[in-house]
């Protein structure tokens, strides 16, 4: 008798969630797992799911980077009208799907905005007597309040069954964010990093490429903008370098830095082979996103990463900023100012690619394997 997950992701800027639940969903499939993969994000094209059923909500991105509010699919605000709907919509898709287990990406460690339909979910499968699990990434986002901390701590005590931690606790313990960690420790199993598998060689010969990727894309332009202006200055200035921006950088930009761009250059939104990239290229230039880093480490990229921190956003920083105390990854901490980016870009240059990093990148496999000894199977 097949197992079936109804796992329920929300990304709103970038598209870090998607991709590391879609790697969770792969693993699960793998392991011949029936998937309602729920998305209540922007519609992301060629989402590889590896045969999982995807059920998209109607969508809600954030309406800034620094996620003032959310949108509808149409860049309204979201009323009351609007929260019921997709509510009624989340929960007719969880009745249809009768699942064996309840995963949900973050909450309530994050996405609190969703509550409004995340309880109800919750206290639907409570009362079918579904386990509920979290997945939730290796940092949180830094909020410094304790009454919030404890307002988790109960939820996850009342109607939470297993919060899965993609991090592995060797490198980083739940706790370096999330202080209040050590009173749910006995709900939390450690994962590993959730990273793409390696394909093809284990060793790639190194070319000449600088790559350059800005993750979803969303709050990438002002990095590719500093990139083109820093090159120049570069003793890699006349290295073929490869820009990524990515399936959310608004149409316009894009533009602009296609009819701008200098001969060496080559713009794309998106590679399929970016793993393969990596492994080839001299050195990769990204901001620190959960995805981008698990696949430097893979690939043993040479890399400098500058942090996303707008808005008080700390996860990239405190991520990067560990890595690079190991050697592991190159630091430029933002701005991404053109003159301070070029220096940067040569110092990193210098530095010999890194070795194994010793950190568990198995994460996916270990979910889908921790889910099913749940269930008993």
């Amino acid at each position: 008798m097949s197992v079936r997950v109804f796992f329920y992701v929300q990304h709103l800027l970038g598209i870090g969630h998607l991709r590391r639940a879609a790697l969770i969903a792969r693993a699960m499939r793998a392991l011949g797992v029936e998937v309602d993969f729920v998305s209540g994000g922007a519609a992301l094209a060629n989402l590889d799911l590896a045969g999982a059923r995807l059920i998209q909500l109607p969508p809600a991105v954030a309406a800034d980077s620094g996620f003032s509010g959310l949108l509808d699919e149409a860049g309204r605000p979201i009323d009351e009208s609007w929260r019921a709907r997709r509510r009624q919509v989340l929960l007719d898709a969880f009745a249809v799907a009768r699942p064996d287990l309840l995963l949900i990406e973050m909450f309530p460690f994050g996405r609190r905005a969703f509550a409004f339909e995340l309880l109800p979910l919750i206290d639907a499968a409570r009362a079918g007597g579904t386990p509920v699990a979290v997945s939730l990434r290796d940092i949180l986002v830094a909020k410094g309040d304790g009454e919030r901390e404890q307002a988790i701590v109960r939820l996850v005590h009342e109607r939470i069954d297993c919060v899965l931690v993609h991090g592995d606790p060797a490198l980083l313990r739940l706790e370096a964010s999330f202080p209040a960690a050590s009173e749910i420790a006995d709900k939390l199993v450690y994962t590993g990093y959730v990273a793409e598998s390696r394909s093809g060689p284990e060793e790639a010969p190194e070319g000449d490429e600088i790559l350059v990727s800005a993750g979803g894309g969303a709050v990438g332009g002002a990095l590719l903008e500093a990139v083109l202006a820093a090159r120049p200055a570069t003793r890699a200035a006349l290295f073929p370098w490869r820009l990524l921006a990515g399936p959310n950088l608004p149409e316009s930009r894009f533009a602009s830095l296609a009819a701008g761009l200098p001969s060496g250059v080559t713009l794309e939104r998106f590679r399929d082979d970016f793993p393969s990239l990596l492994r080839r290229c001299r050195l990769s230039v990204s901001q620190a996103g959960y995805n981008t880093v698990m696949d430097i480490l893979a690939a043993g990229a040479r890399a400098l990463v500058i942090p996303f921190a707008e808005a008080g956003e700390s996860e990239q920083t405190a991520r990067a900023r560990l890595l690079a105390g190991r050697g592991l990854i190159a630091l430029m901490e933002p701005p991404a100012e053109p003159g301070r980016l070029a220096q940067a870009v040569d110092i990193a240059l210098e530095r010999p690619r890194p070795a194994a990093s010793g950190i568990d990148l198995g994460g996916a496999m270990a979910s889908a394997r921790h889910i099913l000894a749940m269930l008993g199977r």
